[in-house]
């Protein structure tokens, strides 16, 4: 091989070298009081002010964040107050519901018995020879009677009460004996009965005029 040749042959070509970056120099989080610091009087009673105000600043700072925590600590607190009462109306309104439904079919229920303990009723008042009769009569009453007391149910007060036309039902008037006073249920026809506010059925009387 001639010299020319050997002159002309490629030769290896050396790695680019990149040029090294510097690395990048990370932010530094304490150059804004650092900068604070350069901003410092030097002369003493001036930075003596200089102190009093800043510290005055971050005072005001954390008198806003304290009144905005208590702001919403007291709203927090004013919404459970709220949520509160409002859960405990909505008990109350559950309870008098349930109360309601609960007498209105206890009433319907008692209604449609009512005609068997007027018999009963009218059996046990009735002269009668056989007393063991007599003495079943009465004993299937009171345990009709404690049935009804079980349910809350009650008799409604007639004799001798002054007439309420809500609770009683006046068939006819009579004039007033001694003793009786003007507008007083004097006799009971048929027994009322009622459930907490609802009337099952009126007492039917007899009124003094």
């Amino acid at each position: 091989m001639s010299e020319e040749t050997k002159n002309t042959a490629p030769q290896p070509q050396e790695p680019e070298t990149v040029p090294e970056t510097e690395p990048v120099k990370e932010t530094q989080t304490a150059e804004a009081p650092a900068a604070e610091e350069q901003d410092v009087p030097q002369d003493p009673k001036a930075k003596k002010e200089w102190f009093g105000k800043k510290a005055a600043k971050e005072l005001a700072a954390e008198k806003a964040r304290a009144d905005a925590a208590e702001q919403a600590a007291a709203q927090a607190k004013d919404q459970l107050l709220r949520t509160a009462a409002e859960y405990d109306n909505f008990r109350r309104r559950s309870a008098k519901e349930q109360d309601a439904a609960f007498n209105n079919g206890v009433g319907f229920a008692v209604n449609q018995i009512l005609t068997i303990l007027d018999t009963l009723e009218m059996a046990a008042n009735a002269a009668c020879t056989d007393e063991n009769y007599k003495k079943g009569v009465v004993m299937t009453l009171d345990k009709a009677s404690a049935a009804l007391t079980a349910l809350k149910v009650e008799e409604i007060p007639a004799e001798g009460q002054p007439f309420d036309p809500n609770l009683h039902n006046a068939v006819m008037q009579k004039p007033a004996e001694d003793g009786q006073k003007s507008g007083t249920v004097v006799q009971v026809f048929q027994k009322g009965y009622k459930i907490g506010d609802r009337i099952i059925r009126h007492a039917t009387v007899v009124v003094a005029e």
